[in-house]
């Protein structure tokens, strides 16, 4: 039989959201000082996987040379959603254009070199470092400066792998498989062992607390408090309704169902409500590689990305938690100036995304590229992304933005209101 000493030890390694190795005397007095779940700023990421077409998601609708190069593909100017007198958002997006005064469109975005490979550059992303030479990712490095006690710091919403953004996160990064029944396990799929781990986490809870607590029994009293956050997590998930649900858009009355982004970030905006102390959501939605009859599916995913953003902080500000929420959307690249002749677009580079939430300055970030100045028929970036983390990292989630990129990045101005220090 284990003994009790050896059961803790596996336990703390083995499944613990709180890593041996990141709980030092500074971790404990920032967690001790850790203000309570549901008062920190938040942020949910939006990945956009397959290279979407950022010159019709933002579009330049007065550039003649738009037109020329998308004799199928190219939106009018009485077509699209007016941003600016030379800029608007494709026509399916009507509902972010609901909410332009609460979206920043960061146009130019790019990295060094970029790479039209679609794993190559999403981890580039991922992971914010063109060189390749990082195995983690950028919000997994920021996990112990976001962890709050036992609450689950990262939350990742979705049926694939663990996405490498996530990837290092010491333990504190929850995945959950939307298309199954939600469930949080306890690390064990053994019956007996998973019985005794609770028997334990029972006795932990019943311990007394002294004044001299050690560092070991602050551990302890940690990974007592996650197991506790876990089963909370569970219930709230038992709740959370699937099936379809029917939403009133600016086009009409659309279907969402279970495993739609809408549906996702509904269950995202239940679980802010409920107090759950989550920083970073991440989600995604799939199928922007367009290289053919662009126009059947790129109105559909943009237009489910933009309710899906749309009616979440529709959720969250009827329960008064949107002005601590932000939403950024990204995707590895954008797609070639010209359509091709299977009236889609090719992987190029420079792209835009949004940062969406009452904490933003609304309006265009950046210049349109210039779409006659390419780079080997690519618009040129000119906003490297870590710019764009930084922003966030610092001034959001007041992470130290220079230790978890390894380097310093100046900040962009569409941030109005920034983390509590």
């Amino acid at each position: 039989m284990m003994y009790r000493r050896q059961f803790l030890t596996r336990t703390l390694q083995g499944s613990s959201l709180l890593a041996l190795s990141n709980v030092i005397p500074g971790f404990v007095a920032e967690t001790a000082a850790a203000a309570p779940a549901g008062k920190d700023n938040i942020l949910v990421l939006i990945e956009l996987s397959g290279g979407n077409d950022g010159l019709n998601t933002v579009i330049p609708h007065a550039d003649d040379t738009y037109h020329k190069a998308r004799p199928t593909l190219a939106f009018r100017k009485n077509q699209v959603v007016r941003v600016t007198d030379d800029i608007g958002l494709h026509p399916a997006m009507r509902n972010l254009g609901n909410m332009l005064d609460r979206v920043a469109v960061v146009q130019g975005v790019g990295y060094p070199n970029p790479d039209r490979s679609h794993f190559e550059s999403m981890d580039i992303w991922q992971s914010a470092d063109p060189k390749r030479s990082k195995k983690d990712g950028w919000i997994g490095r920021a996990a112990t400066s976001l962890q709050k006690g036992g609450d689950v710091p990262i939350m990742h919403i979705g049926a694939r792998r663990l996405p490498l953004a996530l990837a290092g996160g010491a333990g504190g990064v929850v995945s959950i498989n939307h298309r199954q029944p939600y469930k949080v396990e306890l690390g064990t799929s053994d019956p007996a062992e998973k019985k005794a781990r609770r028997k334990l986490i029972d006795e932990l809870t019943e311990a007394p607390r002294g004044e001299d607590e050690s560092l070991l029994a602050f551990v302890q009293r940690r990974q007592v408090q996650t197991y506790g956050t876990l089963d909370r997590l569970e219930e709230l998930l038992k709740r959370s309704k699937g099936g379809q649900t029917f939403f009133n858009s600016a086009d009409g009355q659309r279907i969402y169902d279970q495993n739609s982004l809408v549906l996702r970030l509904q269950l995202v905006a239940r679980l802010i409500q409920s107090g759950f102390g989550t920083r970073v959501f991440y989600v995604m939605i799939d199928g922007f590689d367009t290289h053919s009859m662009q126009a059947n599916d790129h109105p559909r995913l943009v237009g489910e990305v933009a309710d899906a953003i749309f009616y979440m902080f529709q959720t969250l500000q009827n329960g008064g938690h949107d002005k601590r929420v932000l939403a950024m959307t990204f995707s590895e690249f954008g797609r070639r100036v010209y359509e091709n002749g299977s009236k889609g677009t090719d992987h190029g580079s420079g792209s835009s995304l949004f940062v969406a939430g009452p904490g933003v300055k609304p309006g265009l970030v950046g210049k349109h590229p210039s779409l006659t100045k390419l780079d080997a028929g690519d618009l040129q970036w000119h906003t490297d992304f870590r710019r764009v983390y930084a922003t966030l990292l610092d001034k959001w989630l007041a992470c130290d933005s220079q230790r978890v990129l390894h380097g310093k990045f100046d900040h962009l101005d569409f941030l109005k209101t920034t983390a509590k220090s």
